[in-house]
């Protein structure tokens, strides 16, 4: 076996290994430059692209050099020289290969992969806030009629699909993600016009999820704007080998959890939930263990770092997980009274009650919509606020 990919065409194959780099000959961790490129479309996924990662996973999907070459519409020869350049760049081999037999990534390479992967998953949010505040600042210089809406939100599947429906109606939706509750702070603060959070669909009034929310909205002050309902549950392995489909079953078992930080709605619910089943924090291995998105928890499990992660149905789709359910979520937001009829947020809700928004909100796994667009009675969506009629009746 050699480290030697393929002959370059007129070349015969190697079968010396190249010794690697290591640390004590001077190899030090390579360093990551960034840039962007303009354009009229651009990917849904705001990945960062890299052509050694774009070729390694060319490589393990093919199974070749030349299949490689074809899937990125490159030389077999410019494929195999850049493999090369890279084994150098790193230090390391990358690509396992034998006469007859199919190509295949070394151990190193498999774990580069994954270990990108695991950033890009974990850093998504930063990059969804990069990208928007860069399109957000060019689209006030291209159209002096764009609308701008700042926008501070849970991370969430439907939000990348609503800037682009939004931006083909000249409204530009300037998202920074965060967690619910700091999302609400910042519209508090005056830091944005708008803020996207989620609770359970029916929350109870002495609930978790009151004690967090209640000091942060009030009536009179908020006004709350339907957008979806959402599927939310345990994200397992294919075929879900430990048979996990409670949060009971995650103690008992001992699997190992992946969570979210605090300040973020699932976190808020997971610890409600864990109160419902008369479980402790500590009875759940891996309690405190965090990730910052519901696609990174998704990683962290398609990775084998974790067993299991509480998450968006979206998310286990997009990972290719098994995903058991447990409850419907409501995403909802909200903005300031003096806000509501602002040009940007009527814009907004007049394109959210369109057939065609609510049409692609249905063909995201797990989805549905919830009066989207509608200005929706506080005490109906959060029950804890009972308001007296006339008649003294709540």
């Amino acid at each position: 076996m050699s480290r030697i990919h393929s002959p370059a065409p007129g070349a015969a194959a190697s079968t010396q290994p190249t010794q690697p780099a290591t640390r004590e000959s001077g190899w030090v961790a390579p360093k990551v430059e960034l840039s962007y490129q303009l354009g009229t479309q651009r990917e849904r996924a705001a990945n960062l692209r890299n052509p050694l990662i774009d070729l390694l996973l060319a490589v393990r999907s093919e199974g070749s050099i030349s299949g490689a070459a074809r899937q990125l519409d490159l030389s077999y020869r410019h494929v195999w020289g850049q493999l090369k350049q890279w084994e150098d760049t790193v230090g390391q081999p990358l690509i396992l290969w034998d006469r007859g037999q199919a190509a295949r990534l070394t151990p190193f390479a498999d774990k580069l992969l994954w270990a990108e992967r695991l950033a890009q998953a974990r850093l998504a949010p930063q990059i969804d806030a990069l990208r928007a505040e860069l399109e957000r600042a060019l689209a006030t210089v291209f159209d002096d009629r764009t609308q701008v809406l700042s926008l501070h939100a849970s991370h969430d599947d439907a939000m990348a699909h609503l800037q682009d429906a939004a931006a083909a109606t000249g409204l530009h939706l300037d998202i920074q993600f965060s967690g619910s509750v700091d999302a609400i702070r910042a519209l508090n603060e005056g830091r944005c016009m708008l803020a996207g959070f989620h609770t359970r669909q029916q929350p109870a009034a002495r609930s978790h999820t009151a004690q967090t929310y209640k000091p942060l909205l009030k009536p009179g002050r908020h006004k709350l704007i339907g957008f979806a309902l959402r599927s939310i549950g345990l994200l397992v392995a294919p075929g879900n080998p430990l048979d996990l489909s409670t949060l009971a079953d995650v103690a008992r078992r001992r699997a190992r959890f992946v969570n979210r930080p605090q300040g973020t709605g699932t976190r808020v619910l997971l610890d409600e939930l864990l109160a419902e089943a008369g479980l402790q924090p500590d009875q759940i291995e891996g309690y405190a263990s965090t990730q910052p998105s519901h696609a990174a928890v998704a990683q962290a499990v398609a990775s084998g770092q974790a067993d299991v992660g509480l998450a968006a149905a979206s998310a286990a789709r997009a990972a290719g997980l098994g995903f058991m359910p447990l409850l419907q979520e409501r995403y909802q937001l909200v903005c300031l009274k003096s806000a509501l009829d602002t040009p940007a947020v009527l814009a907004l809700r007049q394109l959210l009650a369109t057939p065609a928004w609510q049409q692609t909100l249905l063909r995201l796994p797990g989805y549905a919509a919830d009066g989207c667009g509608e200005v929706k009675p506080m005490n109906r969506c959060l029950p804890w606020w009972a308001f007296k009629s006339a008649n003294g009746q709540t």
